[in-house]
């Protein structure tokens, strides 16, 4: 990897700049993809836990209290 960057700062041609943009290009895209599955997993979970709460809000029994 040093070698490649030091190839990098030393290579005056435009190919190089056009490299970096595409590998760019792809990280990018790839923390999209990863962000949107994160996302939806994130969101199913919490509607599972919503439900969760609203199934056993029924059965819990609450007494109030005065300080």
């Amino acid at each position: 990897m040093l070698n490649f960057i030091k190839n990098f700062t030393n290579d005056e041609d435009g190919a190089v700049t056009v490299d970096w943009v595409v590998l760019t290009a792809a990280i990018v895209a790839l923390g999209l993809v990863v962000g949107n599955a994160v996302n939806t997993a994130a969101t199913d979970k919490a509607g599972d836990i919503v439900a969760d709460i609203g199934a056993s809000a029924g059965t819990l029994s609450v007494t109030a209290t005065t300080p």
